[in-house]
């Protein structure tokens, strides 16, 4: 099949831009952290792109910048697209040279930038930089440097101190051992008796946090039971044999099996809770995170809700204006190339990132208004929403509006929230009336709040007690929504 002139160049146009509609489309979706790398990672790697200053934006900067882009764009419409290809055979001998040949003609301090930084500058980037050291957190200890640390004040014979050390790194993150000690025993490549194995597991033992080097649950439990502890006896009695009954409440049957008071077996119940199944679970804890908001919601002057971008990790760019001179009026054709390569892709991403921020703050301002009732009166009053709802407002693609609000967070009076916060299903009131699922998780909490532990709801009783709000759902969706948040079920909430 044949095409004819005008088919060839709409398939060339649609095959040009779709290398800037996939870098829109990965500069939208970044989060603004992520953004700031992107833009670091780019003007390290293209000396055409640099940022504009605080005290660089004067009129007459700026219109001489806009002058020099024009004239660069100018010129470069009129080369051929031209790639940099690797040949074996050459080396890339005359595009080493041609480096070499720009490198001599400005100085060093002007290689990546149009102008020799000002103090202010460098104080700024002094700031920036002072601020990403302040945030690296301190490599935290982890649990086996920790034991270790402990274990060698032991005083024991060298092959016991051996083998514990191989016992320690062969602990689980949660302090356990992961294969039972006579398989570590065989496989540990060193003669060492079972007695010896056992005196070294039981001096880590001894370590802290306490519960470490057990062998399961039950061992894990009974090591953190003080001498001292509060009904310490029927702790052990419940530990090593009613584990199972306990995690299901099912405390009747504890006491027939044991003769112990229902009252005694919740006083005991109520010291369990202060014991650690997982001792070794606080070493492995990521620091907790920053969230840099990239949109926040304010009042104006006419009682609107309008939304603002944060831009401070998002500072201008510009094509330098000494590579957009040096393409208007370099004559060797392959440096031209170089540079145009360059420019075109810094221009790219400029027109990128204000892309991201037009259709970021347009998504956000439709959420917004939408979500009116939310921010005013809290979020029970959250309106149900979908992604093609705010695709059709703004008159974009619903994927676009995916990726606007993918990872985004936005500062309400409110709180900080995800803006995915705001999307989610809904059903309809006895009245008719839409309710998003968040208003009914929080009536389905707040009436498990007020039942009576004694005589606990089921599933069936939840189901009419939110009929009765006029929220008529199916119990497999009650029961959903009960699991997933974490609600045990009417048997497990009962109290005695």
């Amino acid at each position: 099949m044949h095409l004819n002139i005008s088919q060839q160049m709409k398939l060339g146009q649609q095959m040009k831009l779709a290398p800037r509609m996939i870098q829109s489309m990965e500069i939208l979706q970044l989060p603004l952290q992520a953004l700031e790398e992107r833009i670091d990672q780019e003007l390290a790697e293209n000396v055409c792109l640099e940022r504009i200053s605080d005290n660089e934006n004067t009129p007459d900067t700026e219109s001489e910048l806009m002058r020099d882009q024009a004239n660069a764009e100018s010129n470069s419409s009129e080369l051929d697209e031209k790639e940099m290809v690797a040949g074996s055979e050459q080396n890339n001998e005359s595009d080493f040279e041609r480096l070499l040949e720009m490198a001599e003609q400005w100085p060093e301090d002007n290689v990546t930038s149009a102008t020799k930084p000002s103090s202010n500058r460098i104080s700024d980037d002094m700031d920036r930089s002072n601020d990403a050291i302040a945030n690296i957190s301190e490599r935290q200890q982890t649990l086996n440097e920790y034991l270790l640390e402990q274990f060698h004040y032991f005083n024991c014979p060298a092959e016991i101190k051996d083998f514990g050390e191989y016992l320690i790194q062969n602990l689980d993150h949660n302090g356990r051992l992961q294969s039972s000690l006579p398989e570590i025993v065989q496989v540990y490549g060193k003669h060492i008796t079972q007695e010896q194995a056992e005196e070294a597991l039981q001096l880590i033992q001894k370590c802290d946090p306490p519960g470490v080097g057990a062998r399961d649950l039950k061992e894990c439990l009974l090591l953190q039971l003080k001498p001292d502890a509060p009904f310490r006896d029927v702790l052990v009695t419940l530990i090593s044999s009613h584990l199972e009954d306990l995690g299901q409440n099912r405390l009747p049957v504890i006491q027939r099996k044991t003769g112990y008071s229902i009252d005694t077996i919740k006083n005991a119940m109520s010291y369990l809770r202060y014991l650690d199944p997982f001792p070794g679970r606080g070493f492995e804890s990521e620091p907790v995170l920053k969230v840099t908001p990239d949109v926040f919601v304010k009042l104006d002057e006419n009682g609107k809700y309008v939304v603002e971008l944060e831009n401070e990790y998002t500072p201008p760019l510009r094509i330098s204006r000494r590579y957009a001179q040096l393409l208007r009026n370099k004559t060797d054709d392959q440096t031209k190339d170089y540079i145009k390569k360059k420019i075109d892709a810094a221009k790219w991403l400029i027109e990128a990132i204000e892309q991201r921020h037009s259709t970021l703050k347009r998504v956000a301002q439709a959420i917004v208004d939408f979500q009116t009732d939310f921010l005013d009166n809290g979020p029970e009053h959250i309106v149900p929403l979908k992604m093609q709802q705010i695709a059709d407002v703004v008159g974009v693609h619903v994927t676009t509006v995916s990726r606007a609000v993918d990872d985004k967070w936005i500062q309400t009076p409110r709180g900080l929230y995800p803006l995915k916060r705001f999307f989610g299903g809904g059903t309809k009131t006895s009245e008719g009336e839409d309710v998003a699922w968040g208003i009914i998780r929080l009536k389905l909490k707040e009436i498990i709040d007020a039942e009576d532990k004694n005589k606990p709801l089921s599933d069936d009783a939840l189901v009419e007690a939110l009929s009765k709000e006029g929220y008529n759902l199916a119990r497999r969706t009650v029961t959903k929504y009960r699991k997933a948040m974490n609600i045990p079920s009417s048997r497990q909430r009962r109290e005695y």
